[in-house]
């Protein structure tokens, strides 16, 4: 379980989220080093990131259940730097969704810039049938990337949708077959590090601002909203029918 880092190249971080044993789901250290991570990238000569998961069934499939669900100030904010909810990240970020991208993994594709996934992988934001609020990110974000309709199907619902789907609602930029994934995310980086990295970086992070202002002034009420969720009776019913693997009975 943990964040895999390796340059490939001189401007080129490749950046992997390794927990195949429970579908790259991440846990609180994993956030932890992703956030730290993310920091370093941000002052390091590195040009772009290519994000990916290990193995071939997921990118990642969000925050690790199994362990503390607590939810302090200092657990928020952890979080919400290695999801990059709130703040803003000066480098490009190519990700590369070699499999199904949900719930915490959803949110952190929405971070990301120009996006490429297998034709097997399935997105979605199922927290709300397991009685948990979203806070990652998806309901700042979401909507400016897919449209109201689109975006409060995935949020309400709770259902997955395949890659066509992904790929027409503007969640991704293209499908690409699994064994050529990683040559298109390395490709794609290529070309933007070749470009001028004072001008890339200046349109990242006045793209990337402009959303951080937006999620911090949101941030308020998403807690307000969390820990109203957190704190209803159906969050423990929820909880245990994931991990039990069972419906959940909300009646």
């Amino acid at each position: 379980m943990k964040i895999a880092c390796h340059m490939h190249g001189r401007h080129i971080a490749v950046v992997t989220i390794a927990n195949e044993a429970r579908r790259n789901a991440m846990t609180r250290a994993m956030m932890a080093d992703l956030a730290a991570l993310w920091d370093r990238l941000d002052a390091s000569a590195c040009r772009v990131v290519i994000l990916t998961g290990a193995g071939d069934k997921a990118f990642s499939s969000g925050a690790d259940l199994g362990g503390d669900l607590s939810a302090g100030p200092e657990t928020v904010r952890i979080v919400n730097r290695a999801l990059l909810k709130d703040s803003p990240f000066s480098k490009p970020i190519v990700a590369a969704v070699n499999g199904d991208c949900v719930a915490g993994g959803l949110e952190l594709l929405l971070s990301t810039d120009i996006r490429a996934a297998v034709p097997e992988a399935r997105f979605g934001l199922p927290e709300v049938r397991w009685s948990i609020y979203p806070f990652g990110g998806a309901t700042v974000k979401l909507v400016h990337q897919i449209g109201y309709v689109h975006a409060m199907d995935l949020l309400l619902t709770g259902r997955l949708i395949d890659a066509d789907a992904a790929l027409r609602l503007g969640l991704v930029n293209r499908l690409v077959p699994a064994q050529e994934l990683m040559p298109w995310a390395v490709a794609t980086a290529e070309t933007i590090a070749a470009n001028s990295p004072s001008a890339v970086q200046a349109v990242k992070q006045q793209i990337s601002a402009g959303i951080a202002d937006y999620a911090r002034s949101r941030e308020a009420l998403e807690r307000e909203l969390g820990e109203r969720v957190r704190n209803s009776p159906h969050f423990a019913e929820g909880v245990a029918a994931f991990r039990e693997k069972r419906r959940p009975d909300y009646s």
